[in-house]
C-alpha cells in the first residue's frame, strides 16, 4: 500500500512538473525570480542536497561492499542505486539553473583547470562513473574483488565531491556569510548524515521485512543520524555565533535574515522543529528507532530538514547587498534582492523530484536490491 502511494505521489510530482520543464525549456528564465543580484535560486540549493544525499549514499554503501561490516550485508546495493538517482537529480537541477543549457559541454573541452567548479564538474563525472560501474558489479559480481577496488577509489572521490561544494562557496571572500574555512569540512559531514537518512527511508519503508538484521540496521543508522544532527547544531551554532560576535555588517545581515527575518520559519520550523528536534526525539528511543514505520518517517523529516538547510545557506547570503546603494540604483523584475522561488521554479523542482522518487522505486521492483540476510552476531 505505501509503495503504491510513494508511486502515486512521484506520478503527480512530475504531471506537476511538466508546466515548469515547459516554461524552462520555451522561455529559458523568463519566470524564475532569481536574476541580476540573486543569482542562485531554489534549483542550486537542490542540486547541494541531491549531491550530499548522493555522496553520502556512496560512503555508507562501502559499510557492505568495501568494508564487508556483517550487519551491512544487503544494503549497498540500495545505497548505490539511491546514490545514482540522487546523483542524477542533482546534475538535473543544476543543468536548469544554467542560462544557456545547450552549452554544457563547454566545460569539460574549454574549462580552466584551476577553477573549482571546473575540478567539481570533473569530480562527479568521474563520481557517476565510480556508482555506475560499482552498482553494476554489485548486482551481477557482489563477491568480485574489482568491485571492492572500485569501491576504495570511489570512497576519497566521494569525499571530494561532497567537500568541493563547501570549497566553491567558500572561497568567496566577498560573501562573508559562505566565507567559513570549515565548509568543505562541513559539507562531507552533511553528506553523510544525507546519505544515512536516505537509508533510513530505504530501509524503513521499502525493505525486506524477512531480513533479520533489518532492526540492527535501523538502529545503527538512527544513531549515526541523530550523531551528525548533533553535529550539525554544533556547526550552525559556532558558524552563527561567530558571525554576530565579528559584526561584519553583510554576515549579520545575512544570520539575522535566518533566524529573524524573511527566513525564519523555515529555519525554526522546517529545519529545526521538524528536520531536527522530531528525528532526535523519535531515534533515541530504540523501539521506536527499529520500528520501519518510525525509522523511515523520521530519515524522511532529515531529508526534508537537510534540504531546508541547503537553501538557508544560499539565499540569505545573496538577498544583501554588496553595496547598499545598488537597492535604489536600479529597478527591474530581475534586479531585487527580495527572493523566494517562483511557482514555475517549484514547478521544476517538483518534476525532478517526481522522478527521482519514481526511478527509486521502479529500482527496487526490477533490481534486486534487497536480499534476505542470516542473522549475524
Amino acid at each position: 500500500m505505501l509503495k503504491k502511494v510513494a508511486y502515486a505521489f512521484g506520478v503527480v510530482a512530475l504531471l506537476a512538473g511538466s508546466w515548469g520543464l515547459y516554461s524552462r525549456l520555451i522561455f529559458g528564465e523568463r519566470d524564475v525570480n532569481y536574476g541580476s543580484y540573486v543569482i542562485w535560486g531554489l534549483w542550486v540549493a537542490m542540486y547541494l542536497f541531491f549531491a550530499g544525499v548522493a555522496a553520502g549514499g556512496f560512503m555508507l554503501a562501502t559499510l557492505d561492499l568495501l568494508f564487508r561490516v556483517p550487519v551491512f550485508r544487503g544494503t549497498g546495493k540500495v545505497a548505490l542505486w539511491g546514490a545514482l538517482v540522487s546523483l542524477a537529480a542533482a546534475l538535473v537541477s543544476i543543468w536548469f539553473d544554467l542560462g544557456h543549457m545547450e552549452r554544457i559541454w563547454k566545460v569539460y573541452l574549454q574549462g580552466n583547470p584551476g577553477s573549482v567548479m571546473f575540478q567539481m564538474v570533473l569530480g562527479y563525472t568521474v563520481f557517476g562513473l565510480i556508482v555506475l560501474v560499482s552498482l553494476i558489479l554489485a548486482l551481477r559480481r557482489p563477491e568480485s574483488s574489482l568491485l571492492r577496488v572500485i569501491m576504495a577509489v570511489g570512497l576519497p572521490v566521494a569525499l571530494f565531491v561532497s567537500g568541493a561544494i563547501g570549497a566553491l562557496l567558500g572561497v568567496n571572500a566577498a560573501r562573508p556569510f559562505w566565507h567559513v574555512g570549515l565548509f568543505p569540512v562541513q559539507f562531507p559531514v552533511f553528506s553523510l548524515a544525507s546519505g544515512a537518512a536516505m537509508m533510513l527511508v530505504a530501509i524503513g519503508l521499502f525493505g525486506t521485512r524477512q531480513d533479520p538484521n533489518r532492526p540492527r540496521q535501523l538502529w545503527i543508522l538512527s544513531l549515526i543520524s541523530v550523531v551528525l544532527l548533533v553535529v550539525k547544531l554544533y556547526f550552525m551554532w559556532a558558524d552563527y555565533s561567530q558571525s554576530i560576535y565579528g559584526n561584519v555588517p553583510m554576515n549579520v545581515a545575512a544570520v539575522n535574515q535566518v533566524l529573524y527575518g524573511r527566513y525564519w520559519w523555515a529555519f525554526w520550523i522546517l529545519q529545526i522543529a521538524i528536520g531536527t528536534l522530531i528525528p532526535i526525539i523519535v531515534l533515541t528511543q530504540r523501539r521506536l528507532a527499529q520500528h520501519n514505520g518510525w525509522a523511515g518517517w523520521m530519515g524522511l523529516l532529515i531529508l526534508v530538514g537537510y534540504a531546508v538547510a541547503r537553501a538557508l545557506i544560499i539565499f540569505p547570503a545573496l538577498s544583501v547587498p554588496e553595496l547598499t546603494a545598488l537597492t535604489t540604483a536600479f529597478s527591474g523584475p530581475h534586479l531585487t534582492f527580495d527572493y523566494f522561488p517562483s511557482l514555475m521554479e517549484w514547478s521544476v523542482t517538483a518534476g525532478i523530484v517526481g522522478v527521482a522518487v519514481l526511478a527509486f522505486l521502479i529500482g527496487t521492483d526490477r533490481l534486486r536490491l534487497f536480499h534476505t540476510s542470516e542473522v549475524t552476531r
